[in-house]
């Protein structure tokens, strides 16, 4: 097992607490899966629980870390892995999930996508064309959105706590006119519906002309990372199609999450 000490800080104003902030993610780290309680990290390390609590917290808040609300325990958050995909190409997301979305492609006929939580936004990291002589214009790989516009980055919203939906629906609201006429209550409305019915559904918004579908993937902690989504025009993607290949996409979703769990 790799030592967690570092070497001693500099005269840096600010040195101390960057170094400590990266020893509470070491040893948080060195207890994945399960996480740490905070007494636990103010033992390892050698803290007071006020300062633990400080450091614990502002990272929380960064989305460094997150703290799971039924053991307390805090393990790595999504901002780490997002930042773990960019970093190295040793382990990628989009090449974990590739055959997976892939296999949706073909299975569908039509473009299958996946996106990734960043922030308030949903950036898209693989598309995947299928067999279908007629495919929609497509999302740019590459490209983010705010939660809520696309297919994907509404399953991710609505698989959110209610207060939590709230509070990033005000903060992308003054961006939502660069998507014609979606407004916060649009948004909050489809996801009223995205939890009624299961999964996300969003037309011309993201896509002039587009349908889609989406459904969130969960990392280990139980909070949606991703989504994975089935477009296609609105003509095609009809209420019966969509029933045809929910399935589909459920059994897609399960499979991504369970390869996140790994």
């Amino acid at each position: 097992m790799h030592s967690l000490q570092r070497p001693a800080s500099t005269d840096v104003p600010g040195t101390q607490t960057i170094s400590r902030a990266i020893r509470v993610l070491q040893v948080i780290a060195a207890h994945a899966p399960g996480g740490l309680r905070l007494v636990d990290v103010a033992r390892e390390m050698g803290l007071e629980r006020p300062t633990a609590h400080r450091l614990l917290k502002a990272l929380a808040c960064e989305g460094m870390l997150e703290q799971h609300a039924r053991t307390r325990r805090y393990s790595l958050g999504p901002l780490l892995f997002e930042l773990g995909i960019s970093a190295t190409h040793q382990f990628n997301l989009k090449d974990v999930c590739e055959p997976v979305v892939a296999q949706l492609a073909e299975a569908t006929g039509d473009t299958t996508f996946l996106f990734l939580r960043s922030g308030l936004d949903a950036v898209c990291i693989l598309r995947v064309q299928g067999g279908y002589p007629i495919q929609t214009p497509s999302v740019p790989v590459g490209s983010r959105q705010p939660l809520g516009v696309s297919a994907g980055g509404l399953a991710l919203l609505a698989a959110l706590a209610e207060e939590e939906i709230a509070a990033v629906i005000k903060a992308v609201a003054p961006r939502l006119g660069a998507y014609g006429d979606l407004e916060a209550d649009d948004v909050l409305e489809l996801c009223g519906l995205a939890k009624l019915s299961g999964y996300a559904v969003t037309g011309n918004h993201a896509v002039p002309g587009v349908r889609a579908i989406g459904l969130p993937i969960f990392n280990a902690a139980g909070n949606p990372i991703a989504a994975v989504t089935v477009a296609a025009t609105q003509g095609r993607m009809t209420d019966q199609r969509i029933a045809a290949i929910l399935p589909l996409l459920r059994s897609a979703a399960r499979e991504l999450t369970h390869l996140l769990h790994q």
